[in-house]
């Protein structure tokens, strides 16, 4: 199962809408209702769920995601989200399944969608957990935000990078 994670390491801004080490990051949803969501500084999950995913694998994959040292700290010393501390946003990403086949994509490596939307829950629900029970976080008001499974998303992304990383379980 693919994952693109994007950690955002911006430094200090004097705009006042950005907070320390912030970059300001947005995910609008396609809702009933239009309904928008940002984070400040922290990590961006893109998630798509293969076929042969299941719900013992979820675990491993938010500890792996929340534990990697890819933010850079004031000291310039990379740390993991839970010890920058830092926001989190998780986007569902069924495109990152898709394999060319001619000149179209193919998604049939995909997990059914009710599975899919029942393992994308878990995931969210164990991120906001982890960062909930971490102190560091707890202290520092960080939020967990996420996209809609199965929705189309529209994305408008200020990072430092180019700093993405395509990490498999």
């Amino acid at each position: 199962m693919p994952l693109l994670s994007q950690a955002c390491n911006i430094p200090p801004a004097e705009d006042k809408e950005i907070i320390h080490f912030s970059s300001k990051q947005e995910t609008k949803a396609r809702f009933l209702l239009a309904i928008g969501t940002s984070i400040q500084r922290g990590l961006v999950i893109y998630i798509c769920f293969f076929k042969g995913a299941d719900e013992d694998l979820v675990p491993k994959i938010v500890d792996t995601l929340l534990n990697v040292k890819l933010s850079e700290n004031e000291n310039s010393e990379f740390v993991s989200v839970l010890d920058l501390p830092g926001d989190v946003l998780i986007i569902p990403q069924a495109t990152l399944g898709g394999k060319p086949k001619g000149r179209r994509m193919q998604y049939h490596a995909n997990i059914e969608k009710e599975k899919g939307l029942e393992l994308y829950s878990q995931f969210v629900a164990l991120c906001e957990k982890e960062l909930a029970t971490n102190a560091k976080c707890l202290e520092a008001g960080v939020l967990v935000k996420h996209g809609t499974y199965g929705n189309r998303q529209v994305l408008k992304l200020d990072t430092n990078g180019p700093y993405t990383h395509l990490i498999e379980f």
